[in-house]
């Protein structure tokens, strides 16, 4: 039998009992559990929309496909960008602030807006642009765009929790990375499905994130790549474990090109499988993120997440929970106010960044890849609130303010 010693709750002494409540009112609920009522000390004062930055916190490794000329090592650093990005996605919050928290829920039509200017003059400008495009259910889409190197992520994601033993996460939604070879005019892109994953530790009051089974990445280069995600078992393994091998589509998973293992929130070794040489490493605390540049709170648009929150997420920070709820209040029932307006004048709040379309509509490049990765015909845009796609002419002048109405969605009177 293990002798090593089980973590100590961090539950504070007098949240036990609201700590308790919410753990037997999670194992019992039927329906969206974002909606649950969570204790003063595990919320969050960031909004969902701005997680859509840890996509691109290293700049240089977002990019550096684009700079590369043979398409397999153009996938195998595809594959090195989405496997930094786990980190910052999945972890970098518990290490920050000693556990998961609940973050705040995004509000239709929530923005969030900005920029990396990189040391290195070489990467040029990398912007962000990150939507909340339903609230029923909820939903965020987001792009990040470098001209300079002609790159494009897009995609938009939901979740779908539940309870078994621990909270457990389907992730709705897809990516999708795009761009133009070195000497090519034709684009190449590579559509990456989302990794499923379960909450830990809830019952210490210090939660974190597991990531589970697998995600993909298939590009119209010819390559695909496959994670595995594994963590700490009962008697042995580590936490955050992965394996990953990238190969030719044509070929299958069995003639494996390159192949990674390690922890996503630590380090991990790329080798390439046909000569067992260790070509390349990566430790988190090795590479610092780049921080995203936003402009200045009383310059930023209302609808933006920084502005829109500030009193809710000072109020938190504080630990004025009376004052969380009032101000969490005016937003939801303005945009209460404005769901019902909208609706007896029979329109639809009006995307800033992104478009809804037809499954039948997509272009037929996400189509064939969508195909080999068994999610054609089956985006499941019932539960994302549709299917997003960027609209890059919305977004090539964009200045606040972006949205269609004064302060009254969010209860302010300009």
């Amino acid at each position: 039998m293990s002798s090593k010693k089980e973590p100590q709750s961090q539950v504070p002494a007098g949240s036990k009992g609201s700590w308790s409540s919410f753990l037997k009112s999670i194992a019992s609920f039927n329906g969206d559990l974002s909606s649950l009522t969570a204790p003063p000390f595990i919320l969050s004062s960031t909004s969902l929309t701005e997680y859509s930055a840890y996509w691109a916190e290293h700049p240089a490794v977002f990019v550096a496909p684009a700079k590369e000329s043979d398409p397999e090592k153009r996938a195998l650093l595809v594959l090195k960008w989405f496997l930094t990005t786990l980190h910052q996605q999945y972890c970098s919050r518990s290490e920050k602030l000693g556990s998961e928290k609940k973050p705040l829920n995004p509000f239709l039509g929530e923005l969030f807006i900005g920029k990396w200017l990189d040391g290195d003059s070489d990467l040029g400008e990398t912007q962000l642009f990150s939507e909340q495009v339903s609230h029923h259910p909820p939903a965020t889409a987001y792009a990040i765009v470098n001209n300079k190197h002609s790159i494009e992520l897009q995609g938009y994601n939901a979740q779908k929790a539940s309870f078994s033993s621990t909270i457990q996460v389907k992730q709705l939604g897809h990516a999708q990375y795009t761009l133009t070879p070195p000497g090519s005019n034709e684009k190449e892109k590579y559509v990456i499905t989302l990794p499923n994953l379960h909450i830990e530790s809830l019952i210490y009051g210090t939660p974190f994130v597991e990531l589970e089974k697998t995600a993909k990445i298939v590009s119209s280069s010819g390559y695909t790549a496959k994670i595995d995600f594994s963590g700490k078992g009962w008697l042995s393994g580590k936490k955050n474990t992965f394996t990953a091998n990238l190969f030719k589509t044509s070929e299958g998973e069995k003639k494996s090109l390159y192949t990674i293992d390690g922890q996503w929130s630590d380090n991990f070794t790329i080798k390439n499988a046909r000569t067992k040489e260790v070509v390349d490493k990566w430790v988190v605390k090795e590479n610092p993120t780049s921080p995203l540049q936003l402009a200045p709170l009383e310059e930023q648009d209302l609808y933006e997440s920084r502005r829109a929150w500030k009193d809710v997420a000072e109020n938190i920070q504080s630990g004025n929970m009376d004052a969380v709820s009032n101000h969490k209040s005016r937003i939801e029932n303005a945009q209460r106010e404005l769901r019902r307006a909208e609706q007896s004048e029979g329109h639809e709040w009006e995307r800033r960044f992104f478009n809804r379309i037809e499954e039948k509509d997509d272009d037929p490049l996400f189509k064939d890849l969508a195909s080999e990765l068994g999610i054609s015909g089956n985006l499941e845009g019932e539960k994302t609130g549709g299917i997003w796609r960027f609209d890059p002419a919305s977004a090539a002048n964009a200045k606040p303010p972006y949205h269609k109405v004064g302060g009254e969605g969010l209860g302010i009177t300009e």
